[in-house]
């Protein structure tokens, strides 16, 4: 390809890449260290390769974050790193390279760019001598794939500024931990152990993906009296359960369809609401609210402070005199789970089931 050439499609490649609660955490006094220890071990799946070693990682985890290793909260743990990776650090995603090119070509399609273009640019070399191309089509994890991004990233002029948040892989490690929970966590409080490179790449390691995983499962209070909607958190987000069965007392108390998706103000909506917003407009007189009441309420979707608000009290005391009982506090979202690695319909719901099943087995283990 001429220099020339070569220089636009790198442009265009740029341009591509642009586009109530569970019981208290500790209810009997904390086991001591040999104790938990003990049975952390004993809760981890048969076959599990280097148990000493997943025993210590989330043994010292639960520490550094102050939450009890209880018989509970193990399980749960175990239970989720079960169903994301069956206890690999670094699992294998079959036809990877294939999932990253059709991804690639997506974007390319929705960027209006050729992929002939795309594949071009790909054809340079990478640092350890291989084409991008070649490395992606030998990818077979996730971290692997990672690598390859940051390489292109890094050979720009000021890449991992401008672009590193731009990496696809945006779940990490053997709890798949999304890297955007990783960087708001480690924002507000410490990371307590060593790092070798950035945070997201400690979130590709055992000890890293375990300490967020935890973070994000446990290290939050929401009206739950079921583990089960804390494993839809997990895939949702924190707190989508509880808005969940908001969005039902919502749609009940103002007649109106209010999709229950536990996303209380969409990213992608025309004039910066949903339907959510809508619906509680539709009760503003009734609420005595003002919209930009409403709207203040609703960003506190990703907090305990929804709680608190008064559309949130209202809005449940509404839909309780409509149809003469209490509506549940919690509720699994209907979220569709979208995503390159998926390949047949499943549901937020069905995680959660799915992850609640290896839990009781857990405890019952």
């Amino acid at each position: 390809m001429p220099r020339c050439s070569r220089a636009r499609s790198v442009a265009c490649l740029i341009l591509l890449l642009a586009g109530c609660s569970i019981p208290p955490v500790v209810k009997t006094p904390p086991p001591e260290p040999i104790e938990a220890h003990d049975f952390i071990g004993q809760s981890l799946p048969a076959g599990v390769t280097d148990r000493d070693g997943w025993t210590a990682d989330i043994y010292d985890d639960f520490k550094a974050l102050g939450i009890e290793p209880t018989h509970e909260h193990v399980c749960a743990v175990v239970a989720v790193i079960e169903q994301e990776s069956s206890f690999r650090i670094d699992p294998p995603v079959p036809g990877l390279g294939q999932i990253a090119w059709r991804e690639i070509d997506r974007r390319a399609d929705r960027a209006g760019i050729p992929h002939v273009v795309v594949h071009e640019v790909l054809q340079l070399k990478s640092p350890t001598g291989r084409s991008y191309s070649d490395r992606i089509e030998a990818a077979r994890t996730e971290r692997q794939l990672s690598d390859i991004f940051e390489d292109f990233t890094g050979s720009l002029p000021l890449g991992k500024t401008l672009f590193a948040s731009w990496n696809p892989i945006r779940t990490r490690g053997p709890m798949q931990v999304n890297v955007a929970f990783v960087e708001k966590y480690s924002a507000k409080r410490s990371y307590p152990f060593p790092i070798q490179g950035s945070i997201d790449d400690e979130a590709f390691s055992r000890r890293g993906s375990v300490y967020f995983g935890i973070a994000h499962l446990l290290d939050y209070q929401a009206p739950y009296d079921r583990y089960l909607y804390r494993f839809a958190d997990y895939n949702a987000g924190q707190y989508a359960s509880r808005n969940a069965a908001f969005q039902n007392a919502l749609a009940v108390a103002s007649g109106l369809a209010v999709a229950p998706d536990g996303a209380l103000l969409p990213r992608d909506a025309a004039d910066g609401s949903g339907d959510t917003e809508r619906a509680a407009r539709a009760l503003a007189s009734r609420l005595h609210l003002s919209e930009a009441a409403i709207h203040d309420a609703l960003e506190q979707g990703r907090s305990r402070d929804l709680e608190g608000s008064t559309l949130y009290r209202q809005v449940f005391a509404l839909a309780r005199s409509k149809v003469g009982h209490a509506l549940p506090s919690a509720q699994t979202p209907r979220i569709d789970l979208q995503g390159p690695k998926i390949v047949s319909h499943l549901t937020t719901d069905w995680y959660a089931h799915r992850v609640d099943d290896r839990f009781r087995h857990c405890l019952a283990h």
